[in-house]
């Protein structure tokens, strides 16, 4: 009868964690386009009541609320649906200046105190590769300069610097190492900045908001995305094409000296950089060539059109793209859809997708569906694409 107790009671305790996972699992705001359902993983018992709308612009929002059996409400869920999505696809090349918000860490090395003995300031520390330096002794840190006159005030005392890992802040301390040169030294390779080019996916024009590249920029050293604090969007020009080859991707070179400002940067996430496009004239775009954003659901395996510029003109052309597989559930990544190059002209230029084509928008029955994200190195005629809602949301959380 015991045993029989404790099974019954594992079981009631089994069945109470996954109700109370799938409700944690809910999250607390959610955007779609118009058209698009809302869903979220059920489990029995688990009901939504939409409760109030109201309308701003062209967005729409209403509160969802979750219940147990319709009785008992657990979350009130913030749907914003976004009306009549419409983007103008761009396809050219544009310049990147990303201006991080503190100082990335990239490396670590050890220094050479004025005695001459190596020693690593940073070992017993909490100090990582791809910790963001924001302040130290609650100093604000804005850019190396600024570190380097920090450390090189505090005289060699104990330092507290305040970081930001994965989202995260934590603290961690560090006494600095003098040198010969009767500097302070962290031993901490650091960076502020980070430029390069790439491929402007749209521009929409009631806000002004414009989206590039479909993927983040992240850090070479460190693989993590790159906190950034402001940047700009300036114009580019193609110096040259390096044509890819199996496990040898190819590139776009531009350059962005003497170029024009033509934008801010606001945000650098995991589906692509947005900011506001303040300079058309600059760009030189047709603000008429406005398509309808397409919902996932309406994306076809088969032809599509990749919409990119090639060459020093800057004059973005369509070329023909084949839509092998689509990931329709895919909401975390920018890889939504495996697409492949097919287009004579284009391979012979570039030899399929290469660096610097990632934002090239996809357009498919009159519509943009997406842009190219990532190459296969493997294959570079094959690579993947994000699926344009997916830009579209993330665009829709600038202000």
């Amino acid at each position: 009868m015991k045993n029989l107790k404790h099974v019954i009671i594992i079981i009631f305790l089994l069945i109470l964690y996954i109700y109370i996972a799938n409700i944690t699992l809910i999250p607390g705001s959610i955007v779609l386009l118009q058209g698009e359902e809302f869903k979220i993983k059920k489990t029995f018992g688990v009901e939504t009541i939409e409760t109030a709308i109201t309308s701003n612009s062209n967005y729409n929002i209403s509160n969802v609320e979750v219940s147990l059996f319709g009785k008992l409400p657990v979350k009130n869920v913030a749907v914003t649906t976004i009306e009549n999505a419409k983007v103008v696809p761009i396809g050219k090349i544009i310049g990147l200046k990303l201006y991080t918000n503190g100082v990335l860490i990239v490396g670590m090395s050890e220094i050479e105190d004025e005695n001459s003995i190596l020693s690593k300031p940073y070992e017993n520390s909490d100090i990582k590769e791809g910790d963001t330096i924001l302040k130290i002794n609650e100093k604000e840190i804005e850019d190396i300069e600024n570190l380097k006159d920090v450390v090189n005030s505090s005289n060699g005392k104990k330092l507290e610097l305040t970081l930001l890992r994965d989202g995260s802040i934590v603290t961690s301390n560090i006494t600095p190492i003098q040198t010969k040169n009767k500097e302070y030294k962290l031993g901490l390779w650091v960076k502020d900045a980070a430029t390069g080019v790439g491929t402007m996916t749209f521009y929409e024009p009631e806000s002004k908001v414009y989206a590039v590249l479909g993927h983040g920029i992240t850090d070479a050293d460190t693989d993590s995305l790159i906190n950034i604090d402001s940047g700009e969007l300036v114009t580019s020009r193609i110096i040259s094409i390096k044509k890819g080859e199996v496990e040898n991707p190819g590139e776009i070179k531009g350059t962005i000296l003497n170029q024009q400002t033509i934008g801010e940067v606001i945000k650098n996430t995991q589906f692509g950089i947005y900011g506001k496009l303040n300079n058309l004239t600059s760009l030189n775009i047709d603000t008429s060539k406005v398509l309808d954003v397409a919902l996932r659901e309406e994306i076809e395996i088969g032809e599509a059109k990749v919409l990119c510029a090639i060459d020093n003109s800057n004059v973005a052309k369509e070329y023909s793209i084949e839509i092998e597989k689509i990931y329709t559930d895919n909401e975390f990544n920018n890889k939504s859809m495996l697409i492949k190059v097919t287009d004579e002209e284009l391979l012979e230029k570039t030899g399929g997708i290469i660096r610097g084509l990632s934002g090239a928008p996809i357009i498919q029955n009159g519509k943009f569906i997406g842009a190219i994200t990532n190459v296969l190195v493997s294959n570079p005629e094959i690579g993947y694409a994000i699926f344009g809602d997916l830009m579209i949301k993330e665009m829709s959380k600038i202000d």
